[in-house]
């Protein structure tokens, strides 16, 4: 029910762009499995073993990015500005010990 109501809701042209991107994804993959007959074809001419290929992968799902609120923000970038500001310290330091040692 709920999938009805969905799909009467959605614009024709989303529809469209979906079905043509389904289509598109059909043709790919008709188009790797002829590339990969094609290719084992000539290995065999050659004689060579066939390929075996790995699946494709298949597309995963975005994860859903959180708003983040300005403080949120703000304390992100104090911590990595904390961080950055040690990580030269401690290079400088490292930096005086070696010329202290050298001399």
């Amino acid at each position: 029910m709920f999938a009805r109501l969905k799909k009467a809701l959605r614009s024709s042209y989303v529809r469209l762009l979906e079905e043509e991107i389904a289509r598109e994804r059909a043709e790919t993959e008709r188009l790797r499995a002829e590339n990969r007959a094609l290719m084992n074809s000539l290995l065999g001419t050659a004689g060579f073993p066939p390929v075996v290929f790995p699946e494709a992968p298949k597309p995963q799902p975005l994860p859903r990015l959180r708003k983040r609120s300005w403080h949120q923000i703000q304390a992100w970038r104090e911590t990595e500005a904390r961080s950055s500001r040690a990580d030269a310290e401690s290079t400088t330091e490292e930096g005086k010990s070696r010329a202290n040692g050298a001399s």
